[in-house]
């Protein structure tokens, strides 16, 4: 039975498949909804995953989250910065998604599924039904008809919470910060609203509760970072005596879009003050080529000096999945990149010690077109850029689509 409210939650009790069916229904506009997903919380660290699919698209990767953290070189492009998994997903078996600023296109069935050593093990099927919001006058009896039930059920506890809730407001401001494609460096600024006697530490997190820097004792804390943050971050000296709490990001890319949250905390723990930024980073076009042209470069610059075990892996997600360059243990590994590669591809001198991970591919042709991703990975750092080759043809005017854009 569907209730009259703006926001619906249906359990049925049918089973699809393996898994329980839910259905969520949501006016679109409102700022995110979340999709649940429960498994029991037997779950290790060490053998689990949940993947949240949309299966009638072409790339139905909606979100994926790995024992290592999200992985989000496989998912559509649509729910870019618009996904989240609660940090502790995996150990508390609540695999539920939170999807920001729904719209009526994010009507459809989703998928969350629980694998365990890589076998599934639970799926439990979402419809999400977003509408267009109705006439003000329906709209206005539907709410108004929520908030008396509300009123009548949670008039105590939110009379007791409502004077809690308002000093904490001016702390849930969120400070936009956007950047231009390939830039050194984006700053997420932030000021002290406290007496700084009393502050211990400082932590910055983001949107996932992935540690991003930690500060205290009069020193970073680069050991708490989250790999894919080792060596990118840095604070201002002395942020404890200036007040400048301000954050550094080295070598932005695409997929560090986010909201980022400074947390101040006391001497016995409490927090003291909080401050959200969010961080967009705008998406590079490089100067267009035509096809038949000598090389073209995928361009990836990062920090210097990156783990000696670092391994680095080019590949093509479209129009189909193909390894285009590998590069590990110090030296590039041609028998294991594609046929369609071979012969054209090639990486500067020592990528890991300069720190520019740039792909040149030679000869390029129509058949090169599709979207592309660099992944690093080591035991201490995490390192993902994408981008795009879109063929253009030699008859074209100029000021027509580039050949490249990097996402």
């Amino acid at each position: 039975m569907k209730m009259p409210l703006m926001l619906m939650l249906v359990l049925l009790g049918s089973q699809h498949a393996s898994g329980v069916e839910v259905e969520v229904e949501v006016y679109e506009g409102v700022e995110s909804v979340l999709l649940p997903c429960q498994v029991q919380a037997d779950v290790t660290i060490d053998s689990t995953a949940a993947v949240w699919d949309r299966e009638e698209l072409k790339d139905p990767t909606v979100h994926v989250r790995l024992p290592s953290g999200d992985d989000f070189k496989d998912q559509n492009i649509r729910y870019f910065s618009r996904t989240s998994l609660r940090a502790d997903a995996l150990q508390t078996g609540d695999l539920s998604l939170t999807l920001r600023n729904p719209t009526v296109s994010d009507s459809a069935d989703y998928t969350c599924t629980y694998r365990k050593y890589g076998q599934d093990r639970n799926k439990t099927y979402v419809d999400l039904k977003v509408t267009e919001l109705p006439p003000r006058s329906a709209v206005w009896f539907k709410v108004l008809s929520g908030v008396l039930v509300l009123v009548v059920l949670l008039a105590v506890p939110f009379g007791a919470c409502l004077s809690c809730r308002y000093k904490k407001l001016k702390n849930k401001e969120v400070h936009e910060v956007e950047v231009g494609s390939g830039v050194e460096f984006a700053k997420l600024p932030c000021k002290a609203t406290v007496h700084l006697s009393k502050v211990n530490k400082v932590v910055w997190k983001d949107r996932n509760g992935r540690i991003v820097h930690v500060y205290q004792k009069d020193s970073e804390q680069p050991e708490k970072q989250h790999r894919r943050y080792r060596n990118r971050t840095e604070m201002n000296e002395d942020p404890l005596k200036t007040g400048d709490l301000s954050l550094t990001l080295k070598y932005p890319t695409h997929t560090d879009r986010d909201t980022y949250t400074c947390t101040v905390y006391g001497r016995e723990g409490k927090v003291l003050m909080e401050k959200k930024v969010e961080l967009k980073v705008e998406e590079c076009q490089l100067v267009a080529k035509e096809e038949g042209a000598e090389s073209v470069s995928l361009p990836f610059q990062t920090t210097e000096n990156l783990p000696d075990d670092s391994e680095v892996v080019w590949k093509c997600y479209e129009p189909e999945y193909r390894k285009v360059y590998v590069y590990e243990n110090g030296s590039d590994w041609p028998d294991k990149q594609d046929e369609h590669y071979k012969g054209r591809t090639e990486m500067n001198e020592d990528p890991l010690k300069c720190g520019d991970l740039s792909l040149t591919l030679r000869h390029p042709t129509v058949g090169d077109a599709g979207r592309y991703g660099c992944e690093v990975n080591s035991k201490e750092a995490w390192r993902y850029k994408r981008g795009k080759i879109r063929p253009r043809n030699k008859q074209r005017p100029s000021g027509s689509a580039p050949l490249i854009h990097l996402l």
